[in-house]
């Protein structure tokens, strides 16, 4: 249930609301815009049918959320959302560009690609300390040592890092040292993981699972957000399709589908969803065209070295092009980096 306060409604008036919800045994979330404040009440809606709610001090009017995801869905927030990332943001008219390695090997590896990303125009740096492999034999990252050498490569450049959190007891760990924790595809519905994470103080970048539906993919948003953290936003990084050339099938449609449905920021992940150097350019144009908030991609000082994901990994001079292919574009979709 969504209810709606009048534009002159007295912070006592709205307190006032929020107290009889939760009298209801209701959860009562306040979302407050530039012109409206909105009081999502969460939980069993038929025990509001009997409860006049127009009658109470301020409130302009109600209405049922018809989607299962209640805080994520437009109908809660009519306002796209702005995640702010140390100095970076994320929505509404700023882009975000998350550059940096898929695994993090090295010092002089990451910290050669941390100045590379950002002297060409990133403003996030990403980088995997732990790393969920098909193979068990694959590389997994360098862990707690991959996260202080994340922290310390941010604070050399000034950028706010985002890396993955795999399970609920590396996440007080993680959120040491990242100013973004990444749920990966593979724990979209890891929902004991989304509990927790909903209840730090960080951003969260939440990666759309491999067979994932969109309805699946805001309903995870929603653990989330219930969990008391807004600071949500949402990654399309490409679903498994019976398409062999590309590593998965990026859905673009689905961008524009997320933000008609929510009011949460989509950015979108061309190096995973095609595995393939040669398309990143295109689909990072494309993204932007779709209406994406943002862009996460993987580069590396030596693809051919990587650890990890070398295929799909750009070269910086290849994501200098990247840069200079979009900026031009920005402007025409009232986005800035």
């Amino acid at each position: 249930m969504v209810i709606v306060m009048r534009k002159d409604a007295t912070e006592a008036q709205i307190n006032h609301l929020v107290a009889k919800l939760k009298e209801k045994g209701l959860s009562a979330h306040v979302s407050k815009g530039t012109e409206r404040t909105i009081v999502g009440a969460i939980g069993d809606e038929r025990i509001l049918q009997a409860v006049p709610l127009a009658a109470f001090p301020g409130v302009e009017k109600s209405m049922q959320i018809l989607q299962p995801f209640k805080l994520v869905s437009r109908d809660f927030k009519a306002e796209p959302t702005v995640v702010q990332v140390g100095p970076a943001k994320i929505g509404g008219r700023h882009f975000g560009m998350i550059a940096g390695p898929c695994a993090i090997e090295s010092e002089e590896q990451l910290i050669t690609a941390a100045r590379k990303v950002k002297a060409l125009g990133a403003n996030l740096l990403r980088g995997g300390a732990f790393k969920p492999r098909s193979s068990p034999y694959a590389f997994q990252g360098l862990g707690e040592e991959g996260l202080k050498l994340l922290a310390q490569a941010g604070k050399e450049t000034g950028l706010p890092v985002v890396t993955e959190v795999m399970n609920v007891n590396q996440v007080d760990m993680v959120g040491q040292y990242a100013d973004m924790l990444q749920i990966g595809a593979r724990n979209m519905q890891n929902f004991d993981l989304l509990r927790a994470v909903g209840e730090v103080k960080k951003p969260i970048l939440l990666k759309r699972g491999l067979s994932a539906t969109i309805k699946e993919w805001l309903m995870s948003a929603e653990y989330i957000l219930s969990q008391g953290n807004y600071e949500v936003v949402l990654c399309e990084r490409g679903i498994r399709t019976f398409e062999t050339y590309t590593r998965n099938t990026l859905d673009l449609a689905a961008v524009p589908a997320a933000k008609e449905l929510s009011h949460l920021p989509v950015v979108v992940d061309p190096s995973h969803a095609t595995g393939r150097r040669s398309l990143i350019a295109p689909m990072a144009r494309a993204a932007l065209a779709a209406g994406a908030d943002g862009l996460t991609i993987e580069v590396h000082p030596h693809p051919e070295d990587a650890l990890c994901d070398g295929d799909q990994s750009l070269h910086p001079e290849e994501f200098e092009q990247v840069i200079n292919d979009i900026k031009p574009m920005l402007p025409l979709f009232g986005k800035t980096i």
